[in-house]
């Protein structure tokens, strides 16, 4: 599979740090930018690589060769004028007759690719996007996605947006069939730039041929100084290498009622739903620590009658929205719908069951840890009840008992 990476963009936000250098050579550690990229996919079995470059693209040039110094096979492609993010994509047509990875010089990264590209395969998509949540969704693209991962609706930055809205972003990272190429080529023609999301994706959108990975891998925009010098910080604490897949994860479960939001009952609407005080620090710490954050929550209100699958996503994307306007956000969250007992009027009879899932049972923190290769041994479970651990002890967890609605410090779990 070729590997396509613009590194031909200004920099103008990022000119501080080296004025003479383009973005992709800035060093961290040492070593440049794309360098890193480059070695990470080799590592993986990307070996032929396409470098669209266009600013200082000498020294680029110059910097990389023909990739033999790094074991790789290195082409160019000079842009002379611009032409938009996608435009030497169609220069390069007759170069891409498979599926090819599309990435951007501009971020830091560090993923497994060969399971995103699995993903991909998997889906039979013509364009999978790599998704996360980050620390401001509020100024993000966001992507709206179906039970199946198809991407719904494609919201920029200046797009209007959902009172609530999950925290699903696009990192920039994409595998695309040429066959994209082909349907756009009505469409763009006769236009000097050609914009990669506006005229290539976003379109798709709806069609059930596009699909968001999501993950929780680093990757991170190094466009401005500040984030420069965070992602800098981050591959020296070994943050960056560490959120690798291939990489075991420890995990921070957490608790829902009584743990992030304050306990009234049984809550079944959106309304009562209200984050503790200390909710978003903690969960920010959580996320500056390389843990994953992740939800572990019963909600037999479902299996009851008492609320709809609707109204339960609704809530929570109440929280992740919530969250995110404090910086702070979650790498995913499971709730298990059932309950075992019978008799409640208006219950949902193929939901009253037992099942694997409902915690003192450790099914949720089971199918986390497989889908996100958590080392359970490693990972802490936070609650405010006896089942939840229970769970935890079941897991091979370590355990943290809170009192319901009272303060707790991440640094103790950490």
């Amino acid at each position: 599979m070729k590997v396509v990476i613009m590194a031909g963009g200004f920099g103008t936000r990022i000119r501080e740090i080296a004025p003479d250098v383009p973005k992709p050579m800035i060093r961290i550690e040492g070593v440049p930018v794309l360098e890193r990229e480059i070695l990470s996919l080799k590592e993986q079995g990307f070996t032929d690589f396409i470098l669209t470059v266009s600013y200082l693209r000498e020294k680029i040039i110059e910097g990389f060769g023909d990739g033999s110094r790094l074991g790789v096979n290195i082409e160019y492609f000079e842009e002379n004028e611009p032409l938009g993010s996608a435009g030497a994509l169609f220069r390069l047509k007759s170069k891409l007759t498979e599926d090819f990875l599309l990435l951007n010089a501009d971020a830091v990264f560090d993923i497994d690719f060969n399971r995103f590209v699995k993903y991909h395969q998997e889906k039979n998509a013509l364009v999978t996007l790599f998704a996360h949540p980050n620390s401001h969704p509020y100024d993000s693209g966001l992507l709206i996605t179906d039970g199946d991962g198809a991407v719904k609706e494609w919201l920029s930055k200046t797009d209007e947006r959902p009172e609530f809205y999950r925290n699903l972003v696009n990192a920039g990272l994409h595998v695309i069939s040429p066959r994209v190429l082909e349907m756009a080529k009505e469409r763009v023609e006769g236009k000097a730039k050609i914009d990669l999301d506006k005229d290539l994706l976003k379109p798709l959108s709806g069609k059930g041929v596009m699909f968001a990975y999501e993950s929780p891998e680093y990757v991170k925009d190094m466009g401005t100084p500040e984030r420069f010098n965070q992602v800098a910080d981050d591959i020296k604490k070994g943050i960056v290498s560490a959120r690798n897949l291939k990489n075991k994860q420890r995990a921070v479960f957490l608790d829902r009622d009584g743990v992030l939001n304050r306990e009234v009952g049984f809550c079944n609407n959106t309304e009562e739903f209200e984050l503790l005080p200390w909710t978003a620090s903690n969960i920010r710490k959580i996320n500056r620590s390389g843990y994953l954050a992740v939800v572990v929550t019963n909600q037999p209100v479902i299996a009851r009658g008492e609320m709809s699958l609707e109204e339960l996503s609704r809530m929570h994307k109440k929280l992740e929205t919530e969250l995110g306007k404090e910086g702070a956000y979650l790498d995913a969250i499971y709730f298990c719908p059932h309950h075992p007992d019978s008799g409640f009027e208006g219950e949902v009879k193929e939901l009253k069951i037992v099942c694997d899932c409902r915690k003192p049972k450790p099914g949720m923190l089971l199918r986390a840890a497989e889908r996100f290769n958590i080392d359970l041994s490693q990972s802490v479970i936070v609650g405010d009840s006896r089942r939840d651990i229970e769970a935890g002890e079941a897991a091979g967890c370590r355990t943290f008992l809170v009192k319901t609605n009272e303060g707790w410090d991440a640094d103790d779990v950490l």
